[in-house]
């Protein structure tokens, strides 16, 4: 619980998968989300980190940077994707093979393909 007059908030970045950096902060009502990373000191601790580039957002949906806070939020800097999750699914795939996974892994005897 924030003091009397002061919001509380939390600051996430992930800088590695399975890696969470998580920052209670209390901030004055009427604080914005740029106002929220400035105070969380991320750009001193993760110096590769550029907060006026990364893509951020308040409890998983995408926000602006003026957007105004509110008690319990959650404010999370999201780092880039390395592997387009469309094309990672796809090298899978062919390395799996088409008969071994999905709805072709178990079909009755007799069956007409896909079923």
């Amino acid at each position: 619980m924030a003091a009397e007059g002061r919001i509380a908030v939390v600051v996430a970045y992930a800088p590695q998968p399975r890696q969470v950096y998580e920052l209670a902060l209390e901030l004055p009502p009427g604080s914005t989300v740029a106002e929220a990373l400035a105070a969380s000191g991320l750009a001193a601790k993760f110096p590769e980190l550029d907060l006026k580039q990364v893509d951020v957002g308040v409890w998983g949906r995408k926000a602006s940077r003026e957007r105004v806070l509110r008690e319990d939020d959650r404010v999370e800097v999201y780092r880039a994707l390395r592997v387009d999750p469309k094309v990672a699914r796809r090298e899978r795939f062919a390395r799996q093979g088409a008969r071994s996974v999905g709805l072709f892994a178990q079909r009755r005897p007799g069956a007409k393909a896909g079923y």
